[in-house]
Formats: C-alpha cells, sequence, structure tokens
C-alpha cells in the first residue's frame, strides 16, 4: 500500500471517528493554526524570502494578514455557520420542522500553489476545518522552502491524523488523485485544473478550480492616469508578477498609451529606484523554467520600459510592451511575470468586444470616471471578479466570494463562502405521526375533490417561520384577540344595556 494512500485511508478512519464534528473541536484546531501563523511568523517570511525573493514586510501584506481574517472570522462565525437554517414552508408542512443542516463533505483534497504557497493552501484549510472536514494538504513542490516549512509545523499545531501534509511532485499528486475525496480543492494552471477535474470524474468528486488566465485592464481615457498607473504598476509588479489576479494586459486608446507608458515610467522608479534588480522589494521569478517561459514571451518585442534579465537569479525587470499585436503569442497564454502589454483600441465599445471575444477571466479591471462607462463595461462583460479604480482589492474582502467563471475556474470561496462551499447542505424536515387527517387527500383512493385540496395546498404559497416573523405572528394573533374581544365586550355591554332601558320603559307604562 503506498504511503498516500495510508496517509488518505488514516484521514479517513479519523473522520469516520466523528472528532471534527464538534464545534469545539473545530474552534481548538482553528485556534492553533492562527497560533502557528503567529508564533512563526519570521520563519515563514524568511521561507518566502528563499522561495521568492519575497521582502519581509511584503508577505504578511500579501499572505498573512489574510490568512489571520479568515481565521478570526470563521472562529466568530462559527456557531452561526454551522447551525440549523429554518427555510419557507407550505401550508402541507406549517406543523413539521423544516430547516437545512450545514454537515462536513468527509476527506477534502487541498493542492496549493508555489506563487503564494501559505494563502492559497491555508485559506482553504481553514475552511475545511471549520466545515468539519479532514484535509489532506498537498502544497507544492516549486516552493520547496515553504512546503518543507508547512510539512514541519501542522503536525505540531493540528491533528496529524485529520490534517496531514503529503509532499512531492507530479507524480505524488497524480498518485493523489487516483484516490477517492469528497472533493478536490485545487489552485494552479488551467492545464492541470484539466487533469485535476478528469480524475475527479471516476468518482464523481466536486471540484474547486482556481486557475488563472488573462485578467484585462481598461483604462478609459476619462480618468486620473497618473494614479490608475500607480495602482496597476503594484498590482502588475508585486511578487514579480506572479499573481493569478495581476493585470495581464492594459486596454486603452491610441490617444493615450503614450501618457499611459510615461505614468508607468514615473512609478517604477518611486517603487523599485533606478536598479530593481537591487530593490529589496522586488521578486524573483520562481524557478529557471518559469523564467525561461517567459523570457520566451519577450522575444520579437523591444520593450520600451525594461527588457534586461539575468538567468543566474531568475530576475526579470519590470518590463512594458506597446502596440501588442492582438493575435499574438503573449496575448494567448497567461504571462504570470513582470511585462505589462498594451493593445490599443479606438473605444470601450472595441475594449468590451476584445474582452468578449476571449476566454472569461479570473478579474476584470476598470479605470473610470464616468459612472455610466463604469456600468457598461460591468454590464456587458463577465469575469471572475471586478474591481473599478484599483487592482486585486476583491480578493481581501471575505465577504465577497473568490473564485473564477469558464476557463477561469469554477467554485469560490473566502469568509463564508469557503465553509459553504466544503459543506453539505442537507435538506431536512422532521414531521409528527399526528394530524394524519392533513395527509389523507394525497393517498388513493383520488377523485377530483381530494386533488383539488392536494393542488391548493401544495401551490400554496411559502410561508417565511423565520423567528422574526413568527413572533409578528404571534404579536398581530394576540392583538387581533384582544380587539375581537373588547368587541364582543362592548356588543355585549350595549346589548345589555338596550335590555335594561326597554324593561324599564315597560315598567313605568
Amino acid at each position: 500500500v503506498s504511503m498516500a494512500r495510508q496517509v488518505v485511508q488514516r484521514a479517513k478512519e479519523a473522520f469516520l471517528s466523528g472528532r471534527t464534528r464538534p464545534l469545539e473541536f473545530r474552534l481548538q484546531q482553528l485556534q492553533s493554526l492562527q497560533r502557528m501563523i503567529t508564533e512563526k511568523e519570521t520563519e515563514i517570511c524568511t521561507a518566502l524570502k528563499q522561495d521568492l525573493h519575497r521582502s519581509q514586510y511584503d508577505t504578511p501584506l500579501l499572505e498573512l494578514i489574510s490568512i489571520e481574517n479568515e481565521l478570526k472570522l470563521a472562529m466568530e462565525k462559527l456557531s452561526e455557520w454551522a447551525s440549523r437554517r429554518p427555510v419557507e414552508k407550505n401550508l402541507l408542512s406549517l406543523s413539521d420542522e423544516v430547516y437545512i443542516h450545514p454537515q462536513p463533505l468527509g476527506v477534502v483534497l487541498i493542492i496549493g500553489a508555489w506563487n503564494y504557497p501559505w494563502a492559497v493552501t491555508l485559506l482553504p484549510l481553514v475552511g475545511a476545518i471549520a466545515a468539519g472536514n479532514a484535509a489532506v494538504v498537498k502544497p507544492s513542490e516549486l516552493s520547496e522552502h515553504s512546503s518543507l516549512l508547512l510539512r514541519a509545523l501542522l503536525p505540531r499545531y493540528l491533528d496529524m491524523e485529520l490534517y496531514p501534509v503529503v509532499m512531492g511532485g507530479a507524480s505524488e499528486t497524480q498518485e493523489l488523485l487516483r484516490l477517492r475525496f469528497d472533493h478536490i480543492f485545487y489552485t494552479g494552471s488551467c492545464a492541470v485544473g484539466r487533469l485535476v477535474m478528469e480524475a475527479a470524474a471516476r468518482y464523481l468528486t466536486p471540484v474547486t478550480l482556481e486557475l488563472g488566465g488573462k485578467s484585462p485592464c481598461y483604462i478609459d481615457k476619462n480618468c486620473n492616469i497618473m494614479v490608475a498607473c500607480r495602482r496597476i504598476t503594484w498590482g502588475k509588479f508585486v511578487n514579480c508578477g506572479q499573481t493569478c489576479i495581476a493585470p495581464d494586459y492594459i486596454l486603452c486608446e491610441r490617444s493615450i498609451q503614450g501618457r499611459v507608458v510615461d505614468c508607468i515610467r514615473q512609478t517604477l522608479l518611486e517603487f523599485y529606484g533606478i536598479d530593481p534588480k537591487s530593490s529589496p522589494d522586488y521578486g524573483r521569478i520562481i524557478n529557471r523554467h518559469h523564467f525561461n517561459r517567459v523570457v520566451g514571451l519577450m522575444e520579437g518585442y523591444a520593450p520600451v520600459l525594461g527588457g534586461q534579465s539575468d538567468p543566474s537569479q531568475c530576475y526579470i525587470a519590470p518590463t512594458v510592451l506597446r502596440d501588442v499585436p492582438p493575435h499574438s503569442r503573449l496575448m494567448q497564454e497567461e504571462i504570470f511575470g513582470p511585462v505589462l502589454p498594451i493593445v490599443t483600441v479606438s473605444d470601450m465599445d472595441d475594449a468590451i468586444s476584445f474582452i468578449n471575444e476571449r476566454e472569461k477571466p479570473l478579474a476584470l479591471y476598470i479605470f473610470s470616471s464616468d459612472k455610466k462607462a463604469i456600468n457598461k463595461m460591468m454590464e456587458e462583460t463577465t469575469s471572475g471578479g471586478v474591481t473599478v479604480n484599483d487592482v486585486m482589492m476583491h480578493y481581501t474582502l471575505s465577504s465577497l466570494p473568490f473564485g473564477g467563471v469558464g476557463q477561469s475556474g469554477m467554485g469560490r470561496y473566502h469568509g463564508k463562502h469557503t465553509f459553504e462551499q466544503l459543506s453539505h447542505h442537507r435538506a431536512c424536515l422532521v414531521r409528527s405521526l399526528a394530524m394524519e387527517n392533513v395527509n389523507l387527500s394525497r393517498y388513493p383512493p383520488q377523485d377530483r375533490r381530494r386533488a383539488r385540496r392536494v393542488k391548493m395546498a401544495l401551490k400554496s404559497p411559502l410561508i417565511d417561520m423565520s423567528k422574526r416573523t413568527l413572533v409578528w405572528a404571534v404579536v398581530a394573533t394576540i392583538i387581533g384577540c384582544a380587539l375581537f374581544i373588547t368587541l364582543m365586550v362592548i356588543l355585549l355591554v350595549a346589548a345589555g344595556l338596550n335590555c335594561t332601558c326597554w324593561y324599564w320603559r315597560g315598567f313605568y307604562n
């Protein structure tokens, strides 16, 4: 029996033991994970410095704070998320208990990515723990130092059987995918996403695929171009461009292309100085393979900014290319590096057509001061998420679902959305064996009268039986009864007085 099979079997047995079902256990595991992030921040920053040349100041901003926020939210809201959720009833179920009960799915496989090896691995894990699942964690082998540290730390803070870490490359991932899971959560490329979905189909396993694609960034001539370019420059070149929701390319009218280039030039000088290679805030490509791929995408172009590279350090300077042809290879593949092409369009309608002719992106960025133009582009395009007059910031809100559409992925997560994604929403109806007369109309032998009764009951409007509605219903009933009793008393008193008057009138006569 392979090691992966043994790990998965132990996780399954641990889950079936029932230890994840109490909310107290889940809270304890979430608290331990929070403690790990707090206590080991220095080691995590060091590992990311070794993997991606990541600044020690960027790691908390780009990864750790989002994990801490997710943990805090899950611990605060767990009782609410996991509670039964009453739903509306019809006339046939008025006296029944009708609710949705979130239940754990079972054993979840989480396949992390190398570009943000802590956030994209631990954010799904937070949701898996909160939902009461076991989870097998497979970090990326490319971010070697972070993966080794994760393997060393998780068993010290979390239940070793329920949340094991499996190391390895493509062969180990393939071995895991041959096993049966209750959900697979994958973050990475579209090509591997297809293989994951194909493997999951064998057992009809549901999947969450957080992929990527080419996220467009439209700059309207009616906006503050300097501010727009500063925000775009940060989003594109942070983490050396290795961000799934980074602006992949710029769309703008030819009349402002030169201004856009000048503003990006000024911003790069402001961010990284004359020599970005010596800047502590500028990262590196993860390995030589990806370095060669990104450099290959630039072949045949004369950069207006940057273009320098050093294979010994996997360094590629922040690079801008202008007048890039729409059908070039550079515009067919996700760049995932510090290269920013500019494609010119005639107007917003042309930009919308350009976006809609391609696969649906993971993110769309719109820079404009015209609300009508913003609404037009939002209504006439589709993307996983959208941010207006900034980039990537929709990712930071746990209240917003994060995920793709079409080729950019399926499923969603962050905050409650992760809990929902990794839970089974069990439909529950609990009724009494009493009041059998209510059910007689649906039993045979049928006739026109019985059929009419059942039809009327089934077609009756749904009734909201939430606590607030019930309170108001009780209050309204009490008020109605009080008014009825008062009216009856008044009528009786009036009738009594009338009788008395008639009595004394007859007496005197």
